[in-house]
């Protein structure tokens, strides 16, 4: 979906595509995928996947009403919760911006759920990950002056050159490069520096850019699978397994998850050569 991941926020963002256009464009694909990769894992440790019944007992003894502690809060929300995802439905048809809709959210909440607690703002303001939002002001003014100063448009017509202007095969190296990139990188810098690239590949005489944008999407969001620093996700889940005396190295992980991304992007290099080119 739009709000899926980070990349897809900035991908609609930048070219006007609503929650309902990457529903109708990448649910398929992504169910696909999901069930392939299922499949995949189950053969890979279908020996570890057993446990003894008492343990099984023990899991299910666990009284899982008593983790909720404050019932209020917990129904607030989730009616906003409900409110949100509704208008990230109709936000493209009620003509609203997708960071309206996140803003409103979050400022509902905070209303609805605020205290006569003097420091109240003070801890608000306290978990709201300040460097991350100095790192996206940051990020966009570079790419700003890369594109200002016309290293995007070079690099754009040097695409073009490589691909000679076939659509099928500059779709085919967004989807790949995208994804190869995002397993060492983070992608939210690469779909920044690649969004007025692909801008400007349309403006060179590429006539249809929908393809490259769902292959940008799902290059970006596969291809952070592949490694563990591809991904926020990867690295919590690590950390967590580490805390509880099961450490994942790169190198473990990647030798895993590398060759299951790349037949994900195989997947997905059909579905956008059959759907779209």
């Amino acid at each position: 979906t739009l709000i899926g991941d980070p990349p897809n926020i900035m991908i609609g963002s930048a070219v006007g595509l609503d929650f309902m256009d990457f529903v109708a464009n990448l649910t398929l694909i992504s169910v696909l995928i999901f069930v392939l990769v299922q499949i995949i894992l189950i053969f890979l440790y279908k020996k570890g996947m057993h446990t003894q019944p008492e343990l099984q007992e023990k899991i299910m003894r666990l009284p899982a009403g008593a983790q909720i502690t404050d019932h209020t809060l917990l129904r607030k929300c989730l009616a906003v919760i409900a409110l949100t995802i509704t208008l990230f439905v109709l936000h493209g048809s009620l003509g609203l911006e997708s960071a309206t809709v996140a803003l409103f959210g979050a400022g509902l909440l905070l209303l609805i759920t605020a205290t006569r607690d003097e420091n109240m703002i003070t801890k608000v303001l306290s978990k709201i990950e300040w460097p991350a939002i100095f790192f996206f002001g940051g990020l966009f003014i570079l790419v700003g002056a890369l594109v200002e100063t016309g290293v995007i448009r070079m690099l754009a017509a040097e695409a073009i050159k490589v691909t000679n202007g076939n659509e099928d095969a500059t779709a085919m190296l967004i989807l790949w490069m995208s994804a190869i990139a995002s397993a060492f990188i983070d992608n939210i810098p690469f779909v920044a520096t690649l969004i007025p690239l692909i801008q400007d590949m349309g403006q060179m005489g590429l006539s249809d850019l929908t393809p490259m944008w769902w292959s940008l999407a799902l290059g970006a969001c596969l291809g952070g699978n592949g490694t563990l620093i591809g991904a926020s996700a990867n690295v919590v889940v690590a950390s967590m397994a580490a805390q509880r005396g099961r450490p994942i190295s790169f190198l473990s992980f990647m030798k895993v998850a590398f060759p299951v991304m790349i037949f994900t992007i195989i997947v997905s290099s059909v579905y956008v050569y059959l759907r779209y080119l």
